[in-house]
């Protein structure tokens, strides 16, 4: 027996599906492509839509890498952060990156598109500044250097996430989880505890 929607339920739009699909297919294109070389008709052609409804909802390609680019990091909260004791939040934070990084393969493309392109660059930017920067400002002894000490942790975490995802370099793949956590978190703590030098 099938259920029957709450009455008060909008039934789901055909165009939020259609919109789905396009994003799904945009994310893969990107991330296999990078942002120069998809096409709006080969986006289009793998969410087997015609390309007229691709610019129909996003414009055109810089608001649709704009759309498929969004990206929550989820990041922990700064108040837990804050409870933590100090020498843990490094190793809180790297783990949690290397979680992201393994269940999405969004910000691996973003990364990739990130070091070929501006508007990619752009969104990575607004992604850690806009989400990594409250985190750092939570923690840093001085909340002013919190934009620097955002960008020191970025250097870490992007640095290995290039290593480990997009050019997968042997070592950097075969570090078991706890050993990434190890080797980053003393310098990820560092960077935003450590009293300035």
């Amino acid at each position: 027996m099938s259920e029957t929607p709450a009455p008060d339920a909008p039934p789901p739009r055909r165009s939020d599906a259609t919109k789905a699909a396009i994003l799904d297919a945009a994310r893969e294109r990107f991330a296999a492509d990078g942002y120069e070389r998809a096409t709006i008709r080969a986006i289009a052609r793998d969410a087997e839509i015609d390309p007229s409804m691709v610019m129909r909802y996003y414009g055109n390609k810089e608001g649709l890498f704009a759309a498929a680019s969004e990206f929550d990091l989820r990041m922990p909260d700064v108040g837990q952060l804050g409870a933590l004791p100090g020498k843990h939040v490094g190793a809180v934070l790297v783990g949690h990156f290397l979680d992201r990084w393994e269940a999405d393969e969004v910000l691996t493309a973003l990364l990739r598109v990130g070091v070929t392109n501006a508007a990619g660059a752009e969104r990575m930017q607004a992604i850690f500044r806009e989400q990594l920067g409250p985190v750092a400002a939570g923690v840093c002894p001085d909340p002013r250097e919190a934009p620097m000490r955002a960008a020191l942790v970025a250097s870490q975490i992007l640095g290995m996430a290039m290593a480990r995802y997009v050019l997968r370099l042997p070592p950097a793949v075969e570090m078991t989880r706890q050993e990434v956590i190890d080797w980053l978190a003393p310098t990820v703590q560092r960077y935003l505890t450590a009293e300035r030098p």
